[in-house]
């Protein structure tokens, strides 16, 4: 990542310091539409999504830190919840007694 970091550097750098900044070849879109595709490909093979569930008592459930609520699941046979501030599972029945939050995040497949 550092190293794609470095080239798109050493790529746009003298590009924006040229005498014409204001001038943009065709050629110098497509060489950079190629290049960013290549960061994206390899950033994206470096990728993973990583799962995890969420238990909570009552109506709530709260995903840990960096996490994203991506479902929730209700006791009680209920099918009625929604995702409060990105994080939060909220079961909407009355008399829950338990919540899950199935909770998801974009990691670095060396880790």
């Amino acid at each position: 990542m550092k190293l794609s970091m470095s080239l798109l550097v050493l790529l746009l750098v003298p590009a924006l310091t040229s005498g014409d900044a204001n001038t943009c070849t065709l050629s110098d879109l497509l060489s950079l539409s190629t290049l960013l595709k290549s960061l994206a490909s390899m950033i994206l093979e470096n990728a993973k999504i990583v799962c995890t569930d969420a238990p909570g008592k009552g109506a709530y459930a709260s995903c840990p830190a960096g996490y994203t609520t991506v479902s929730c699941a209700c006791g009680s046979a209920c099918g009625s919840w929604d995702i409060q501030s990105q994080t939060t599972c909220h079961c909407q029945c009355a008399g829950m007694d338990w919540t899950t939050a199935r909770c998801c995040k974009i990691a670095s497949s060396s880790n």
